[in-house]
């Protein structure tokens, strides 16, 4: 019973706080940025280990230090420099879509996975800072992250998805449950979308000046 109610406290954070991400991105990134840094970070580090070396996602010592070192790289920098900040949400971006859909089709993450994961991060890092396109990635990210993460919750708890694999690739976990959670997902990150982008006709986020 107790276990229970720690699965629905922890399922009905997951919602709510995801909810709040993608449906309020844009409007709330200033406060996300050290936040959304220290978790790509940590995710990031613990798959270059996994691809590099093999093992589970978090399943040695390396993983682990390697992805707490690269979240506070990522969350500091962040936070000091705007221009990393939107470089890192445009990478986060790429990076996760391009793994999502890979796994959605087949491929286990491996060495192939990750490399080309981290070619459309940079690729799309670039693309967002040349072509002023942060406004739109912001958007895109936070709907699409905020939606896996409420989704993901909902299939971890009803389907029984172990930590481990959803945290590996929490929307390829979707993809191999019921088409449902894949559409409910879909649904959600377009909604989410089209209410940031309207409310961002009437508020526009201003850059902030490098804090040292």
């Amino acid at each position: 019973m107790v276990m229970g109610f720690e699965l629905f406290c922890a399922t009905m954070i997951g919602l709510l706080l995801g909810a709040v991400i993608c449906f309020g991105g844009y409007r709330f990134f200033l406060f996300l940025l050290p936040i959304w840094g220290f978790f790509f970070g940590f995710g990031l580090g613990a798959q270059s280990v996994q691809a590099l070396l093999g093992g589970g996602f978090f399943g040695t010592v390396t993983s682990w230090a390697v992805g707490f070192v690269l979240a506070l790289i990522f969350a500091v920098f962040s936070y000091l420099y705007y221009i990393v900040a939107v470089a890192i949400m445009g990478g986060s971006l790429g990076y996760g879509v391009v793994v999502a859909l890979l796994g959605a089709i087949g491929f286990p993450f491996a060495f192939i996975t990750w490399i080309i994961g981290i070619i459309a991060a940079v690729a799309m890092a670039f693309i967002t800072i040349r072509f002023n396109l942060a406004k739109y990635v912001i958007i895109a990210a936070t709907a699409l992250g905020g939606a896996a993460l409420s989704i993901g919750t909902l299939v971890m708890g009803v389907n029984g998805v172990s930590m481990e694999k959803a945290s590996g690739n929490l929307v390829g976990s979707m993809f191999e449950g019921s088409p449902f959670w894949t559409i409910i997902f879909i649904v959600m990150a377009l909604a989410g979308m089209f209410v940031q982008w309207r409310a961002g006709q009437y508020y526009e986020l201003e850059p902030y000046e490098n804090r040292i």
